[in-house]
């Protein structure tokens, strides 16, 4: 017979976890609530049964009452019948039971006369009375408790009152001063953390970001090594701002700094100086920096620093107290002011660094302005690396391929990508995480959910067909087009279809690149107007990016020549006027419809002396859905256009068939020195 298993007892640690945590408002809680009971439940009776002043001598004298107490001021009387009459009288069975807040009340009352006179009547009559039957006789003077309601109703309005200010002030949170009681509102929020304590994050845990890495490591290193600065004269910098697009790492290499400097770092964001009262900032970044001198040398960072750092303005409004120019002002006072911070360095993050304020940008206060720029292909292929880790890849990954196909991908997409990839994975029941799945990650990222059961006529899919032809086609046949990578008609997100490219990471652009890339874009709809003689509503999303791109460059890159060499940059800062004349307005938009137009009929012809190929691709299209480069190649053949190499691709070719001839020739020395040792040997024996 099987020994039964014993129930494994309940841990004790696990029980107590569950237990809610102790509070000292609690304790308030309590009192109030004892407070209230006592003074309404405390000496309550029984419901009030009033009896007349015979019925009591009645009871009186067949011995009943046990004690009667007389009100001094009052002039009414509080009786008490004995226990056995409660039991075994008739008269008293509604009086028999009590409660735990009425044990100390009378049982009866009535009304008396005076006191002085009622007082010798009652004496009288319990003299009178044989022993036995003679009941205790006492008065009191009653206690005024009307203090206790005022009492009571201002404890509750206190109460109220801390809630709300608790609520208002953002919890009981907050590090540092803790910044969520009332009475510290104007404490900072910045959390600490002592000497990289609780920061798994260091610099090798960054990938790419190179220079920005050099310029912050420099700051580490000046607080880890400062005499080999100091021997030089040098002085550390007393700030670093970080500027760059979301998602490029600037709070990640923010957390490599806590985790590498090994000296107290304060971290807050913005926001976290903004407050509801007038004053409360300002009086955060006052007890922010007496902290950070306190602990010094130490490291403030705030992110999103643009949340109190933006310009101030010319005209203030009515004269009012602007809360946050005056956070604002605090903080360019503690960062370079009178008081010199000597050993605190401030630290900051941004993606908007050009509504800053031109006083905090200056050097002295950020010394240094660290750009983060999105990752080119090497930094993909390092961050890649380090997000790859986790997962479970299939055999000889090709990381380089996955860095080639996600251009003008953040860190942050990045990171996003190795997930999504391993949840389509998961998803699909695979073992392994494919090159597919992360092929499939882009596309979900980039054009939205596949929608397959998209209700779509078979007309409609015809022309979408078409159109993606177009696009392919006319991409193809033109130079400096983006290269396509593949070609759908599967929905996704809002678009019915798509043609997939892969930019080139150019630095410059011509004004053939962006003709060019304009042909290729209005491809689409000029292959429904040569194949069905009519134009849909399809190319929305093409019409606004040529729109967009023929502005710019009429109005911002100078690429017009009837314009010439003026540029409108950024005119919309400057108010409510555009920097140029009506005429001048009417020749930009004369200029940017002259300059799509053109193309659109350069794609249409295009498409007009290779309508036999659209066909095809689009015939393909139909019947596969999805289409990629290679079968663009069996159509049209081999793109007829060169590409031009990187310079850093290039010089690594080089400085590989450099090491690769001064090997062998290394290789030949070393065979010449042995046949020459070898012949010495054959003379040295003939002799």
């Amino acid at each position: 017979m099987a020994d039964k298993k014993r129930p494994t007892p309940p841990n004790k640690k696990d029980a107590k976890s569950n237990l809610p945590k102790f509070n000292f408002y609690w304790i308030y809680g309590i009192a109030i609530a004892a407070i209230i009971g006592f003074s309404l439940l405390g000496n309550t009776p029984q419901g009030n049964k009033d009896i007349d002043k015979n019925k009591f001598q009645e009871w009186a004298s067949k011995g009943y009452v046990e004690k009667i107490t007389i009100n001094k001021i009052g002039g009414n009387a509080e009786v008490i019948i004995k226990k056995d009459a409660l039991e075994n009288n008739e008269e008293f069975k509604d009086r028999a039971k009590q409660t735990v807040f009425n044990r100390t009340s009378g049982h009866y009352f009535f009304e008396t006369p005076p006191y002085e006179e009622y007082y010798k009547e009652l004496k009288d009559l319990n003299n009178n009375l044989p022993e036995t039957k003679q009941f205790s006789l006492k008065y009191y003077t009653p206690k005024n408790y009307d203090w206790l309601g005022t009492l009571l109703f201002f404890a509750v309005i206190i109460a109220v009152w801390f809630f709300i200010m608790k609520r208002m002030t953002g919890g009981s949170g907050g590090g540092g001063g803790g910044g969520g009681q009332i009475f510290n509102i104007g404490k900072s929020k910045a959390k600490l953390f002592e000497q990289g304590k609780n920061v798994n994050v260091s610099f090798k845990d960054v990938a790419g970001l190179e220079g920005a890495k050099e310029e912050v490591q420099e700051i580490v290193d000046f607080l880890k090594n400062p005499k080999k600065y100091t021997d030089l004269g040098a002085k550390i910098p007393k700030g670093a701002l970080l500027v760059g697009l979301p998602g490029t790492g600037k709070t990640l290499l923010a957390k490599a700094v806590a985790g590498e400097a090994k000296v107290p770092f304060f971290s807050m964001s913005g926001s976290d100086f903004v407050e509801m009262f007038v004053g409360v900032g300002a009086s955060r970044v006052r007890d922010l920096f007496k902290q950070a001198k306190e602990k010094a040398p130490c490291i403030i960072f705030i992110d999103e620093i643009d949340a109190i750092g933006k310009a101030r303005g010319n005209n203030p409004n009515m004269g009012s107290n602007d809360e946050r120019e005056n956070t604002l002002n605090q903080l360019l006072t503690e960062m370079d002011g009178f008081g010199t911070n000597s050993g605190v360095i401030i630290l900051a993050a941004t993606n908007r660094a050009d509504i800053l304020d031109k006083a905090l940008m200056r050097a002295g206060r950020f010394d240094r302005q660290i750009n983060v720029d999105m990752p080119d292909l090497n930094e993909r292929r390092e961050i890649f690396e380090v997000h790859l880790k986790p997962l479970k890849l299939e055999g000889g990954f090709d990381i380089e391929f996955i860095a080639k196909q996600t251009p003008g991908f953040s860190g942050a997409d990045i990171a996003n990508l190795c997930n999504e990839a391993a949840l389509i994975a998961a998803r699909k029941k695979k073992k392994v995480v494919e090159k597919q799945d992360f092929l499939d990650a882009v596309d979900r990222l980039i054009g939205g959910l596949e929608k397959k059961n998209k209700l779509i006529t078979l007309s409609e899919r015809k022309k979408i067909a078409f159109h993606e032809a177009g696009h392919a086609t006319v991409s193809w046949l033109t130079e400096h087009a983006s290269p396509l990578i593949k070609v759908t008609i599967v929905p996704r997100g809002k678009s019915l279809g798509a043609a997939w490219y892969l930019p080139e990471e150019r630095q410059l652009t011509t004004t053939d690149h962006l003709l060019d890339e304009m042909c290729a874009t209005m491809g689409g709809r000029a292959a429904e107007k040569i194949i069905f003689g009519e134009i849909s509503t399809g190319a929305l999303s093409d019409l606004e990016k040529v729109t967009k791109q023929a502005y710019a460059m009429v109005t911002m890159y100078g690429l017009n020549e009837k314009l010439g060499n003026i540029s409108y940059y950024n005119y919309q800062s400057n108010g409510f006027t555009k920097p140029y004349s009506e005429t001048t307005a009417k020749t930009i938009d004369e200029e940017v419809s002259k300059m799509i137009e053109l193309q659109y009929e350069r794609a249409q012809k295009i498409l007009s002396e290779n309508k036999d190929k659209l066909t095809e691709i689009a015939d393909l299209l139909l019947e596969k859905e999805v289409i990629f480069k290679e079968d663009l190649q069996k159509i049209l053949g081999e793109r007829p256009f060169k590409k031009e190499e990187p310079l850093a691709t290039i010089k690594k070719k080089t400085t590989e068939v450099k090491e690769e001839v001064i090997e062998n020739s290394e290789v030949v020395e070393t065979e010449t020195k042995e046949e020459i040792k070898a012949d010495d040997t054959t003379k040295e024996e003939e002799n």
